[in-house]
């Protein structure tokens, strides 16, 4: 049954009209939704990045007073987070509240994401502090979200800062959380940090890739320092992690930076060979 609601909602044209949406959900659900069809339901359209139709159905459920829990309201967060709506996700935050529906990292993670990719670390770090206010445990998608947020603002003393709370919580870090940081540090002209963190990761055995070793190359090139540079881009092509475009430019930029114009152009003409 849920697909074949989720497939009506998913097939109404925009402008989405809410009568439209309420016809639909009226007749899948004539005596009402019980909470996991309800789950089921709002879930499915956060996984379509239909935010429109999620808010709708919230409405929805608000305007027949259906029973909402935090599973609902995560999954009309997410798919507002999807689309960088991050007003609306703090509105539905605060709606939480008034209804007294218990909040928990997962929510406040998906509402970090909405500011993250709205590009608004300073709600993000709202966000962030108001998790510890209420009590609730930060987790790895809290930290990462944040964290890429501060990148995104050039903010690298609040992303190591976020990251050494991180590893003091004992929360563990991935590839994402260390490929922000040093990317953080590295447009914020603080190679040595980045270097500092990329070795971090190593030590801790953290699964990396070509996102997060360009990141430190990237780094490496904004400091000047070519032949750390050129040490990770021989690290990278003796590993298992393959090079791309972004690992030559990144590495040519740094050489050219450094003044090494030859290594550049010899990079240059392999990038080339290698049809990267």
């Amino acid at each position: 049954q849920t697909q074949s609601i989720l497939q009506a909602l998913l097939c109404l044209k925009a402008p989405l009209q809410s009568n439209a949406v309420f016809a639909i959900l009226d007749q899948a659900f004539p005596q009402g939704p019980d909470l996991r069809s309800s789950t089921r339901v709002l879930s499915g359209l956060a996984k379509e990045k239909a935010s429109g139709l999620s808010l709708l159905a919230l409405t929805w459920h608000e305007m027949n007073k259906y029973e909402l829990n935090s599973y609902h309201y995560t999954a009309v967060i997410d798919a507002c987070a999807k689309n960088g709506m991050w007003i609306k996700a703090l509105d539905l935050l605060r709606m939480m509240a008034q209804s007294e529906v218990e909040s928990n990292a997962i929510i406040f993670g998906a509402a970090i994401s909405s500011c993250e990719k709205g590009s608004k670390s300073d709600k993000a770090l709202q966000l962030f502090r108001m998790m510890a206010h209420n009590e609730v445990e930060s987790n790895s998608i809290a930290f990462n979200a944040t964290i890429s947020a501060c990148e995104k603002a050039g903010e690298w003393e609040k992303a190591m800062h976020l990251f050494g709370v991180m590893a003091r919580s004992n929360v563990e870090f991935n590839a994402i959380t260390c490929s922000a940081a040093i990317s953080t540090c590295g447009k914020g002209g603080e190679w040595d940090k980045a270097l500092h963190l990329f070795d971090m990761m190593l030590q801790s055995r953290v699964e990396f890739g070509n996102i997060t070793v360009n990141a430190a190359i990237s780094a490496c090139g904004i400091g000047s320092k070519w032949e750390k540079a050129l040490h990770f881009f021989v690290a990278m092509s003796r590993s298992k992690v393959e090079l791309d475009t972004v690992s030559f430019s990144a590495l040519i930029s740094a050489c050219a930076k450094g003044a090494e114009w030859e290594k550049s152009l010899h990079l240059l003409i392999a990038s080339a060979q290698s049809f990267v």
